[in-house]
């Protein structure tokens, strides 16, 4: 047995993104002791951890833990990969088992909570590290170098552009929801905002020109760059070359007119970023404020319209709710 093997348990089983959490758990030579979800599809657990248990109550999963911590095999760490507005709660729940929390993004919804639960952190001497993997990604953080490498006084105009097509499934699921997901901007580009943010500096100006059920579109001035960006979950708003080559995801970033290449190396930043965690070496909650305050900032703006500096693709027809709301 591994003496630094360490005993998790996660929250989500049955979600989009659980099986790259399940997979960092076992390639970085860990346990998985348990699992909760309210959805009992998780067979996805055969092909990882079978010999965990697994609740489809919370009172039944936290019964369990208690039970193993009094045995003194609690568990060291609890993985958050449940709903966008549960993320607060479940974080909550796992410091205050005394575990570490590692936590999909976005970490929260609203800057308030993060520094409500790093005031829990100090109570109960865990963490709660978040998963900003674009940081890991080897052409980004070639790219970041480049920046700051070049000159101080340089304004880069950038570009960025991200459509990944959602059927009408979205709508129904919480993923729809803007309470619960945080909507377009919070679900799909949360990641992106704080890449950008990461590379250029923070944010000194947020518009947002275009937001709908299905799409958003904004202009960010940056401490060394001045961003127009388009994200959709709507097919339609696909360019041409993208529609003519059958893709149902289009994502680019222009940088002064240059395209940034880095659609490959994403397969295995989820478990690099749990081997940064375990070497203490994670990106903490507080990583994440900048980036969520962008998110929610754009979530309570009022669109101005096309007027500005805005990204092209904001001039597409908007579309109808597909359920007529």
């Amino acid at each position: 047995m591994n003496p630094n093997r360490k005993n998790f348990a996660l929250v989500g089983a049955a979600g989009y993104i659980a099986p790259r959490h399940l997979r960092a758990i076992l390639d970085t030579g860990n346990q998985l002791c348990a699992a909760y979800d309210r959805f009992d599809s998780v067979g996805i657990l055969d092909s990882y951890f079978p010999d965990a248990a697994f609740f489809t109550e919370q009172e039944l999963f936290d019964r369990h833990l208690s039970l193993l911590k009094r045995k003194g095999e609690g568990i060291d760490f609890l993985s958050v990969c449940t709903p966008n507005y549960l993320h607060d709660a479940h974080i909550r729940y796992g410091l205050s088992l005394g575990a570490n929390v590692v936590c999909e993004k976005p970490v929260v919804l609203n800057p308030l909570e993060i520094d409500a639960i790093e005031n829990l952190e100090r109570e109960t001497g865990c963490a709660c590290y978040t998963i900003l993997q674009l940081r890991l990604h080897e052409a980004i953080q070639a790219l970041k170098a480049r920046i700051a490498a070049g000159p101080a006084d340089k304004i880069y105009d950038v570009d960025l552009t991200y459509i990944t097509s959602r059927g009408h499934w979205y709508y129904t699921s919480w993923k729809g929801d803007e309470h619960k997901s945080g909507g377009v901007a919070t679900n799909i580009g949360v990641h992106f905002y704080d890449m950008l943010q990461w590379i250029f500096g923070p944010v000194s100006k947020n518009v947002v020109h275009v937001k709908t059920h299905d799409r958003v579109a904004g202009y960010l001035e940056l401490e060394r760059a001045r961003v127009r960006y388009f994200l959709s979950i709507n097919a339609e708003t696909l360019p041409a070359n993208a529609v003519q080559g059958e893709k149902r995801t289009y994502r680019t970033i222009l940088i002064d007119g240059e395209e940034f290449e880095f659609s490959a190396g994403f397969t295995e930043l989820h478990t690099e970023s749990y081997r940064k965690i375990l070497s203490g070496e994670g990106f903490r909650i507080s990583e994440a404020k900048n980036c969520i305050q962008i998110v929610s900032d754009i979530r309570h703006a009022s669109p101005i319209g096309l007027q500005g500096d805005y990204h092209p693709l904001a001039k597409f027809p908007l579309a109808k709710h597909p359920f007529g709301w």
